[in-house]
């Protein structure tokens, strides 16, 4: 059995900014991933990624991201910026980890994972909202004579059959997606889109957003705020990486919600007639799991986490990277390190 002081459970950067702030407490601590390599969560995503954060709100705390500043870097970029910041930072990670179950045992928690057991006094899960695909009914309504994969499996445009492609969901994953597959032109590309667009800028008067974001107080109001309510309910907007103008030019046709799938077939919200296509690619999200959490009070009926600004009514248990867990920054990359920070003081303050 390996004991420490504190695990943290999940290498991606929410993982890696807590390892930094665990590291100036000299605490013993060890940050567990299932990846091969630090950095895979973004190697494995879809070629054309890319940050809709400039490089200079894209950097973990203690090394900023390099290159130009006000440019958005690539998912491989990322990929290994986080390989070489827990390099720099010698963070004890252990990859090739699976944590199959968390139990309490006798005031600290009992881990089992696919190289053994640890046990830890403290726990830090950092291991993000988005952990299985969730693919809609209707997915089993469509032919077999349809290429249909989702974005967590999606690459590039060579993996699809020629003809028509629908791009079901219109988050930032998939307009990028679309946008990428109506630049060759050699396909009808259709966007399917569950509520109305917001789609944001990139940049406002030669700056951006996020600087405005931040200068006008919205990236950092907490969450419970009046300012914190009025952002969230707002929604999640599209940052234009192409969309308006794809859209504008009718490189890009806009369906609304997808409601049946039947063959090749496929209705819209509002609309009589169907669409044939030939691909579909599924936006359509990542689902929690955390039933490896068997610690009562740690999840709620619906299986989610119970926190309030990521600390757990369980002594010794605490979330990282949840979206809006302590503000709109809490799930970017340029934000996750102020809510690591918060978390490792509140992990000692229970002392």
């Amino acid at each position: 059995m390996h004991e420490v002081e504190v695990a943290v459970i999940g290498a991606g950067q929410a993982g890696l900014a807590a390892g930094y702030y665990l590291k100036k407490r000299k605490v013993s601590f060890v940050i567990l991933g299932q990846e091969e390599r630090v950095g895979d969560s973004w190697r494995n995503r879809y070629d054309s990624l890319q940050l809709f954060t400039p490089r200079w709100y894209s950097g973990l705390p203690g090394d900023p991201l390099r290159g130009e500043r006000s440019g958005y870097a690539s998912k491989e970029e990322i990929a290994d910026y986080l390989e070489g910041y827990a390099d720099r930072w010698t963070l004890p990670v252990e990859l090739g980890t699976q944590v199959q179950a968390m139990e309490p045992a006798d005031r600290a928690f009992l881990l089992t994972t696919s190289r053994g057991v640890y046990k830890a006094k403290k726990v830090i899960v950092a291991t993000g909202p988005f952990q299985k695909p969730y693919l809609p009914e209707m997915a089993g309504g469509v032919s077999g004579e349809v290429f249909q994969l989702h974005t967590s499996d999606y690459r590039n445009g060579e993996q699809l059959k020629p003809g028509p492609v629908l791009v079901v969901g219109s988050g930032n994953s998939g307009a990028q997606i679309a946008v990428e597959l109506s630049q060759g032109r050699e396909r009808e590309v259709y966007l399917s889109a569950g509520h109305k667009l917001s789609i944001a800028p990139q940049k406002v008067l030669g700056l951006s957003v996020f600087w405005w974001f931040r200068r006008l107080g919205l990236l950092y109001a907490p969450t419970d705020s009046r300012i914190g309510r009025m952002v969230r309910g707002r929604g999640e907007p599209v940052f234009d990486t192409g969309l308006s103008g794809a859209l504008a030019k009718g490189d890009i046709v806009l369906k609304a919600r997808s409601t049946r799938a039947e063959g090749r077939a496929f209705w819209f919200e509002d609309e009589a007639a169907p669409v044939q296509v030939s691909n579909v690619i599924w936006a359509t999200g990542f689902r929690s799991d955390y039933r490896w959490i068997q610690v009562h009070s740690a999840i709620d009926p619906a299986g989610m986490p119970i926190h309030r600004q990521g600390e757990s009514p369980v002594q010794g248990l605490f979330f990282l990277g949840l979206p809006w867990m302590r503000s709109r920054a809490s799930a970017l990359i340029g934000g996750v390190g102020v809510d690591a920070s918060y978390i490792v003081d509140r992990l000692f303050q229970q002392e």
